[in-house]
């Protein structure tokens, strides 16, 4: 019966372990994706004020280019901070189980922005030109935003490992607190047995249980 079962068992500890990674993964992607989103987003806004520093001139480029969804930014900010929170509670919650979780990928900070702007600027202006918009290469723009990824995507790196090192020792901090709440009944159980357990046994084999007398002056 024992072998028959074994397999079985096998099979669920490995699902178990498939589905704990994949939570992992997922809490950290969870936190890497919205920071590297805000990074492209906020080097793509400094990079039209930087070419275009004249208010009116700038809206007007952004209008005429396909770049009015932007005025939904602050709901993309609010639903990347949501996400975020969301991955530094499964962070928390897996520190506290004792469980390790999956190592930031750096790389997705070095390439992925890049992918990311570059196809941003082509959609934008494909769409606003109904063809494929091969000069968006050599618009100034998109050389100045191509360089800024770079920085913003090295402090959007920073402040995901600084969101996950907060989740872990959070974590680990409650995983102490809960295990020590969790031991102190055991401890008050334990001493008063040990206590009367001792003169018990002294009583059985004939010992006295009282000490010697103080000697007098």
């Amino acid at each position: 019966m024992q072998k028959l079962h074994r397999p079985s068992l096998d099979l669920h500890r490995d699902r178990i372990g498939c589905h704990n990674a994949a939570v992992k993964r997922l809490a950290v992607w969870a936190v890497a994706f919205p920071s590297m989103l805000a990074g492209t987003l906020a080097a793509h806004a400094i990079a039209y004020r930087l070419v275009y520093p004249v208010a009116s001139v700038r809206w007007h480029v952004l209008a005429t280019s396909g770049h009015g969804y932007l005025g939904y930014a602050p709901l993309i900010f609010g639903i990347s901070g949501a996400v975020v929170a969301a991955g530094l509670a499964s962070t928390v919650a897996d520190a506290v189980r004792g469980r390790t979780t999956q190592p930031l990928p750096a790389w997705a900070f070095a390439l992925l922005p890049l992918v990311g702007f570059t196809i941003q600027e082509f959609a934008e202006r494909s769409l606003a030109s109904g063809t494929f918009a091969w000069w968006t290469v050599e618009q100034p723009t998109f050389r100045v935003g191509l360089l800024l990824q770079l920085p913003f995507a090295l402090a959007a790196y920073v402040f995901a490992r600084l969101v996950l090192r907060v989740g872990r020792t959070v974590g680990a901090v409650l995983a102490r607190r809960t295990s020590a709440r969790l031991w102190m009944p055991v401890a008050a159980s334990i001493r008063p047995a040990t206590a009367t357990l001792l003169p018990l046994v002294a009583l059985q084999r004939g010992w006295s249980v009282r000490g010697p007398p103080l000697p007098s002056d």
